[in-house]
């Protein structure tokens, strides 16, 4: 008379490969996902809202975002 269930073993390892897998794709996505700290950001002087729209400047977080959007 055979078990129709799995053995616990064979779930275990299952189970233990997709936490590894969730695992390695957290770790992999992470340093690139995580902004570097910078004291330019916090240093900066908060600049007035344009009258007439606008108001577009390029500044250290936007030069940062360009960084990761090069191939």
């Amino acid at each position: 008379m055979q078990n129709s269930q799995p053995h616990s073993s064979r779930r275990s390892f299952f189970a233990g490969a997709a936490t590894v897998g969730a695992a390695a794709a957290a770790v992999a996505t992470l340093p690139h996902a995580v902004p570097a700290a910078s004291d330019d950001l916090a240093a900066a002087p908060a600049r007035p809202v344009p009258e007439n729209g606008g108001g577009y400047h390029l500044s250290a977080h936007v030069k940062q975002y360009y960084k990761t959007t090069q191939i």
